[in-house]
């Protein structure tokens, strides 16, 4: 596995139900602490529910999927706003199986929208504020497709995911 290993308080994970299966997310608590608390609230909140991943990029440049939005076409967000923390000297890398907070070409403006990365993203190091990493399941990640629907997502014990 390319993520695994960190260690926090808050050991848990979020398990992403769609509609062509299941994956894992597991927290990088320590490098984006913001990130991650507004992933959970909102997760709790049950915001991404029915929503879709509304943006796929298979492209050379640019190689993720992208849901988050409320209204399906990557304009909508929760009504409110989070820091970026790419500047923190813990965050982590974009890999494959990244997961990082998607903002518009503003800083600070991120929101709800997320995406995965399908493979490596150097090019975006630095410029987003990456929070999880898929643990389990990326074979689900690789066959999304725009419209598929994420059923809900729900907090897990780690332990049930992670072995110590």
């Amino acid at each position: 596995m390319p993520f695994g290993g960190e260690k926090g308080p808050q050991e848990q994970v979020a398990v992403v139900k769609t509609v062509k299966g299941t994956f894992v997310i597991e927290f990088y608590n320590e490098s984006a602490p913001i990130a991650v608390e507004n992933f959970k609230k909102l997760i709790n909140l049950k915001f991404y529910d029915e929503l879709t991943f509304h943006r796929i990029m298979k492209t050379p440049g640019l190689n993720i999927v992208q849901g988050g939005c409320p209204k399906g076409d990557g304009t909508g967000g929760p009504g409110w706003t989070i820091v970026d923390e790419y500047t923190n000297p813990n965050q982590r890398k974009h890999l494959r199986g990244t997961v990082a907070m998607a903002r518009p070409n503003r800083p600070d403006s991120a929101g709800s929208q997320f995406y995965i990365c399908l493979e490596p993203q150097p090019h975006l190091d630095g410029s987003y504020t990456t929070f999880g990493g898929v643990i389990q399941g990326m074979e689900v990640v690789d066959n999304l497709v725009i419209g598929d629907v994420i059923t809900n997502i729900r907090l897990e014990a780690k332990s049930k995911y992670v072995k110590s």
